[in-house]
């Protein structure tokens, strides 16, 4: 995993944006989008994934670029969907959106959550450490008057290389084995119900991960939006089975390997540095028939 930059913290404030969103190594990316699901009945759930173009276009934090978080940063060509891009892939893009390797990125959602995080860790996976997430997101930007635009950005191209890191994204093959070498800690963030296996998205099965503990992401969030306060955080991971040692190694998944990050960027501003995300999670998990499944 990348080192992280002495004193800094991946959680930005929209008072510090405020102050520093002219600054010329400064990128702000605007990521907002949906999950939007469908009850099919006899606890079988739809989800379809959308990015919120439209609104960005309408208004967003001046100088803001926009990631569409289904298809700029996923790979088109894996079956399993919403996969992170392969580098070259991602690497153009970055350079597209004028965010070289020294550019310190900001990145926010809706309310501060997965859709930022999700490019977080991405940009974390291909060796770039400068990246914040806006706490509490447009939401809290906009509610506290701050300005917006809807002027679209023209940034000169920069130079992104990417470095990917191979721990921080897991294969069905290393959380089976984890799964059954009882290494480290694997962490479901799904809703409850999908956890146990009462609520079933897509084609895939019920259950989820043999031994897998469970904390759904969003409990890791204010109800208004953004990150719950260190202690909060650190108090709902330990009832959810997460040891204390920061040397422990812990794997997430979610649906899609988005919410999942969610997790790890609580846990990465915990001291956490053995952290992985299982990209495929459950699209790739619930409907693999030679992987076991839990209820």
């Amino acid at each position: 995993m990348p080192e992280k930059p002495e004193n800094f913290d991946p959680l930005a404030t929209t008072a510090w944006l405020a102050e520093h969103l002219d600054d010329g190594d400064v990128r702000v990316v605007d990521i907002r989008g949906y999950v939007r699901k469908t009850d099919l009945g006899d606890g079988r759930q739809a989800a379809e994934y959308v990015a919120a173009r439209d609104e960005y276009d309408e208004a967003h934090i001046p100088g803001a670029v926009f990631v569409d978080w289904t298809r700029d940063i996923t790979d088109p060509d894996d079956p399993v969907p919403a996969q992170l891009a392969l580098p070259e892939r991602f690497g153009a893009l970055m350079e597209e959106l004028g965010i070289g390797d020294g550019t310190h990125v900001v990145v926010y959602d809706h309310a501060g959550g997965q859709f930022a995080t999700r490019l977080w860790w991405a940009l974390l996976f291909y060796g770039h450490d400068r990246t914040s997430v806006l706490d509490g997101g447009f939401r809290r930007w906009t509610e506290e008057g701050r300005p917006v635009s809807a002027e679209v950005p023209e940034p000169a191209p920069a130079t992104f290389t990417p470095h990917p890191h191979p721990g921080l994204r897991s294969s069905a093959e290393d959380v089976l084995a984890a799964s059954q070498e009882g290494r480290g800690t694997i962490l479901d963030a799904r809703d409850a119900g999908q956890y146990t296996g009462a609520v079933v998205r897509g084609e895939g099965r019920a259950g989820h991960v043999p031994g897998a503990k469970h904390l759904h992401a969003d409990t890791l969030l204010r109800q208004e939006g953004g990150f719950l306060p260190q202690e909060e955080a650190e108090r709902r991971l330990r009832e959810a089975g997460v040891p204390e040692s920061r040397e422990e190694p812990v794997v997430a998944y979610c649906n899609g390997g988005v919410a999942a990050t969610v997790t790890l960027f609580a846990l990465y501003r915990l001291g956490y540095r053995d952290l992985s995300n299982y990209d495929g999670s459950w699209n790739e998990w619930g409907v693999r028939s030679d992987l076991p499944a839990e209820v």
